[in-house]
């Protein structure tokens, strides 16, 4: 492998890494956005634990409130908790596939570099073969 093919392919290489990075950024975001979405609606199914049968819940809808049915809320809450723990699983997937991918990247870079090292020592100039005296 010469010299510029090798340079070509580690560019690529840390392209590709640099992309799996991005990536990878964004499910963590996403991750602990759904963190705050299922601890706020833990919060509001501990608070319906509370209520009793004759207390009103009401549903913010647009700019008014509109009355809601006790059972309703309760089951659209847990319907949404359900939700969230689903896109969870599904985030933790992908964020383990990505760091596979960038370990498996990561890995491609680290063999391309020794390569490249060991191909460069190769062609440096060394000291001149000894030459034998003629008599």
């Amino acid at each position: 492998m010469d010299l510029a093919s090798a340079q070509k392919k580690l560019a690529a290489l840390s392209n590709d890494y640099q992309t799996l990075q991005t990536e990878l950024q964004k499910q963590v975001e996403i991750r602990q956005r759904l963190d705050a979405q299922l601890s706020e609606n833990d919060q509001v199914k501990k608070e319906f634990a509370k209520l009793t049968p004759e207390n009103q819940v009401y549903k913010l809808i647009g700019p008014a409130l509109v009355k809601q049915e006790q059972a309703e809320a309760k089951a659209n809450v847990d319907k949404r908790i359900e939700f969230i723990n689903n896109e969870v699983t599904r985030v933790e997937d992908k964020l383990k596939e990505l760091s596979k991918n960038m370990e498996a990247k990561r890995n491609e870079i680290v063999e391309l570099q020794s390569k490249a090292q060991a191909t460069l020592g190769g062609q440096q100039p060394g000291p001149p073969p000894p030459t034998a005296a003629v008599s």
